[in-house]
């Protein structure tokens, strides 16, 4: 994902960024949990684009995919015909976290109003102009160059009272929250999510936590 974000979408790119901020460049990264994020340093005029490696994992399955949102985007707004699939999420990811990049040079980007339309028309434009199926294709051609092939098989998202019954008031659970990972116990079964009070060096900490971010704790 790295590779091609720098060789499918920034290259193309680098010049009119180059053009509104001189001397930028574009770092991209893997982190170790879910947190998947573009950020810019001004002092070293650098973006920064981290692919969690946990969100990797969780589109390659539909329960864990349901709450990212990616998969919400990919069908509101029909980008790849509205098919989810792991090479369509993770090709998709590609482009959302490249457009807050452009969003931040556009200037368009602004405390509290993130996802915002201006953000949208970059992201619509990467869908129709080819960049998302150039991305989809050299990710597709690159996962199956190093025996590590994306499915592009497509699937359902969970129904999500389905999604509900998998979860009980007691079970220990552990979730990433930014670059932590945070371990507790369910005290609530909600619609959408679970009420998560910690425990360990969690303890005195309450959060409301969306079921696909969950885990059992081990």
């Amino acid at each position: 994902m790295c590779e091609v974000t720098q060789s499918t979408l920034w290259q193309p790119a680098a010049a009119w960024v180059k053009n509104r901020v001189p001397s930028s460049t574009l770092v991209c990264r893997v982190g170790s949990g879910q947190a998947t994020y573009h950020r810019f340093d001004p002092q070293y005029k650098q973006h920064q684009i981290t692919y969690g490696l946990r969100m990797i994992q969780a589109k390659h399955q539909p329960n864990t995919a349901s709450g990212w949102l990616s998969s919400r985007e990919i069908l509101k707004r029909g980008y790849f015909d509205g098919e989810l699939s792991t090479l369509n999420l993770l090709a998709h990811t590609c482009c959302h976290e490249f457009a807050h990049l452009l969003q931040h040079s556009a200037g368009q980007r602004f405390r509290g109003s993130v996802h915002n339309r201006h953000f949208y028309t970059i992201l619509d434009e990467l869908h129709e102009n080819g960049g998302a199926n150039a991305v989809r294709e050299e990710l597709a051609e690159r996962a199956g160059q190093i025996g590590m092939p994306l499915p592009e098989q497509t699937f359902e998202l969970p129904n999500p009272s389905q999604q509900r019954a998998g979860w009980n008031v007691g079970e220990a659970v552990c979730f990433d929250h930014g670059l932590r990972d945070f371990q507790g116990e369910i005290v609530r079964v909600n619609r959408k999510t679970c009420t998560v009070h910690g425990t360990g060096k969690s303890r005195g900490t309450r959060y409301r936590v969306p079921m696909q971010m969950l885990r059992r704790a081990t």
